[in-house]
């Protein structure tokens, strides 16, 4: 699986969608979809998640191709057969690329996807986390193989 399909699919998804969003809805702007529940808001995020760090955006721009680049060079030495490594890492970069772009565009993240309990996000916020915690779980499963190679363990 190549990552720059990974990358590209989700960067599209991600900008696509805020295209749509600010094509039809005013900064503030809230449409109810599952109410209480659910609603789409259109906010500019000045900040990282939950807004923190707010006007940081040369730092944040640093940051995103810090990850950007050091994936992409760890992705060199991944063995091809490490898929759910290879999507976990082409959702983060797709994501952090999603967000980077609304940071030097606009100085701040479109976001609209909004819970009501959790701080209102977007699909490249939802791609980043979802391949950290991919990441985090084809890390563990690949350190837990390693052990049980070097026990020897059959199970």
């Amino acid at each position: 699986m190549r990552l720059t399909y990974i990358v590209v699919v989700t960067l599209l998804l991600d900008q696509f969608s805020k295209f749509l969003i600010t094509s039809r809805l005013l900064p503030g702007e809230s449409i109810p979809v599952l109410p209480p529940v659910f609603y789409i808001t259109y906010i500019l995020n000045p900040g990282a998640a939950f807004g923190i760090l707010a006007h940081h955006t040369i730092l944040f721009i640093i940051l995103s191709l810090l990850v950007i680049m050091a994936v992409f060079v760890w992705q060199r030495y991944l063995p091809q057969e490490r898929i759910m490594l290879r999507l976990a890492s082409g959702l983060v970069v797709g994501g952090a690329l999603g967000n980077l772009i609304d940071r030097v565009r606009l100085g701040r993240v479109i976001d609209f996807l909004d819970f009501q309990i959790w701080p209102i996000f977007n699909l490249a916020d939802s791609a980043i986390v979802i391949g950290a915690l991919l990441l985090a779980i084809g890390l563990w499963r690949s350190d837990k193989l390693e052990q049980r190679v070097d026990t020897g363990a059959d199970n």
